[in-house]
């Protein structure tokens, strides 16, 4: 059984995604042991509740420093026994000590076709508006493997969304979540849990 502690800022969409496809049986041999939210208000932490799945806060804000808040975090997956740790939606940067801990067991969702629209400042609406701006026609979603990096880690999965002439930020935002994050994320995730995915380097390998 695949142990995963899924982090999160905001509503949870991802999140959602992910315990619908656990308990439809879309993801095989995986659970969900810990939600962890750097936000007190994150909606995420009601989907969590609702579904019975321990659900904690770390705000870097009650720590004397980064330093003590990346520390606790650490502690707090490494105790929840995750053998995964999802970013879906976690706006707080993963500390190195934790990515190399944790190297090629950290996934992340990112909202464009990476290399596309990536790297630092691109998040949330950021992201959709950099791309309407410059007028691409294709969007889409990345899953990818953390490292030190900002959104440069192996990519495992990536699904095109096409672009719309009449959409905005959050029209383009919605659309990619209803079709490429939400089916990506679990489908990863799945893909990891049942042993499908080899890291080569900076190239995944699906089996």
């Amino acid at each position: 059984m695949l142990n995963i502690a899924v982090l999160v800022s905001g509503s949870g969409t991802n999140l959602q995604a992910i315990i619908d496809a656990i308990e439809s049986g879309s993801i095989h041999g995986a659970r969900i042991c810990l939600v962890l939210s750097n936000n007190y208000g994150a909606y995420a932490l009601e989907r969590a509740k609702r579904a019975g799945i321990d659900a904690k806060v770390l705000s870097p804000g009650d720590f004397a420093s980064r330093d003590h808040f990346n520390e606790a975090l650490q502690d707090e997956v490494t105790g929840s026994g995750a053998d995964l740790v999802v970013l879906a939606g976690f706006l707080c940067v993963i500390p190195e000590k934790m990515v190399k801990a944790y190297e090629n067991r950290i996934i992340n969702i990112h909202p464009s076709l990476i290399p596309s629209f990536c790297g630092t400042g691109y998040y949330g609406l950021k992201v959709h508006e950099a791309a309407l701006e410059r007028g691409v026609r294709i969007s889409g979603a990345t899953v990818h493997f953390v490292d030190s990096g900002t959104d440069t880690g192996p990519i495992i999965l990536q699904k095109a969304v096409e672009v719309a002439s009449d959409d905005t930020p959050k029209s383009l935002q919605r659309r990619i979540m209803e079709q490429a994050e939400w089916k990506i994320l679990p489908e990863a995730i799945d893909m990891i849990a049942t042993g499908r995915v080899r890291v080569e380097g900076r190239k995944v390998t699906i089996i």
